[in-house]
């Protein structure tokens, strides 16, 4: 796990890093009309010219950073003034808890990142706490009776809202519920200052919608799959009522699967949320990474870049661990 953050972190550093990249920052921390030899300077002076590993080493928190010397006075300086930067030699990277200093925002990148993240952490639970009990729900009834008029039914729905990404369903349900109906707020901008149902219902609905039915296949299959083993037949067979089969010896094996998919969402969630919260002008972590790509905001990006991966490997151990102790087969294995 550690050495594919590394790897992926380092991939993301070469890419943002990227010399047009550092000539578009050194444009926006100096004036419009500086030459090209002035531009330069200003990398030069800054750190940005230095081998790309010892960058990297620095960022990390592996390598010591050295501070500038201003040109004028032969002093050390910070290298970004209003972070309030040590003017001395230091260990202060990632592993020190140090981001680094946002370009855009004048501050910290922890000051920025991690609020942004609670933020997309409470619409991720909202949606999780909507879309996994009614997708569960929808995948298991329409399992228990396959081919009947109730699994076509529900299976088509699954499919149809699998098949609409949440950019078209949020125009959607913008336009009904906001536009036309006038129940929701088409904006979610206010909610940075207090969550309601009627600024916050538009961003859950769009996110959750598109899970719902994908969940809601997966679960479907597991159960179909389920309730064709010869134990559910010997249930049957034994005098135990349609319900009691499903409940007591169907339903937890045909949730170890859907267990999987579930985890599997969050790394979709975070790509998701930088549509949905961009539409809807959520202040949460997509709409950081956005604001931070568009500045051309090199440590936040690296920042943002450092928490997805991180999220994700950690969604996939949980998922992998978690698979196994629901599987018995597995264990043994």
């Amino acid at each position: 796990m550690v050495l594919t953050m590394l790897c992926l972190t380092l991939v993301v550093f070469f890419l943002i890093n990227l010399e047009p990249n550092l000539k578009k920052l050194a444009i926006s921390q100096t004036e419009m009309r500086t030459t090209a030899e002035q531009l330069e300077s200003w990398l030069q002076r800054n750190g940005y010219r230095q081998n790309f590993f010892i960058r990297y080493g620095q960022w990390l928190g592996v390598v010591q950073k050295q501070p500038n010397i201003d040109p004028a006075t032969g002093q050390a300086v910070p290298r970004f003034r209003f972070c309030n930067e040590p003017a001395v030699p230091t260990y202060s990277g990632v592993l020190q808890g140090d981001f680094g200093c946002s370009t855009k925002f004048k501050t910290k990148v922890s000051t920025k990142l991690f609020p942004a993240l609670g933020s997309t952490g409470i619409l991720m639970f909202w949606v999780l706490v909507t879309m996994v009990p009614i997708s569960l729900l929808i995948g298991i009834l329409a399992g228990m009776r396959e081919g009947s008029r109730t699994d076509r039914t529900l299976s088509v729905a699954s499919i149809a809202t699998t098949a609409t990404p949440e950019y078209v369903s949020g125009v959607i349900f913008t336009v009904i519920f906001a536009s036309w109906l006038g129940w929701l707020n088409g904006s979610a901008a206010s909610a940075s200052q207090g969550i309601t149902f009627y600024n916050f219902t538009l961003p859950v609905m769009t996110l959750a919608i598109y899970g719902i039915g994908y969940i809601a296949r997966m679960t479907r299959a597991s159960m179909v799959e389920v309730m064709t083993q010869q134990y559910i037949r010997t249930a049957r067979l034994k005098g135990l009522s349609f319900g009691n089969v499903v409940v007591k010896h169907a339903l937890r094996n045909a949730l170890i699967a859907p267990f999987t998919v579930i985890m599997l969402q969050f790394p979709w969630l975070l790509t998701g949320v930088v549509i949905v919260e961009v539409m809807f002008r959520y202040q949460g972590f997509g709409y950081t990474l956005v604001e931070a790509a568009g500045n051309n905001d090199i440590d936040l990006l690296l920042g943002c870049s450092l928490v997805s991966v991180f999220i994700v490997l950690i969604t996939q151990l949980i998922s992998d661990v978690g698979y196994a102790y629901l599987n018995p087969r597995i264990r043994v294995q």
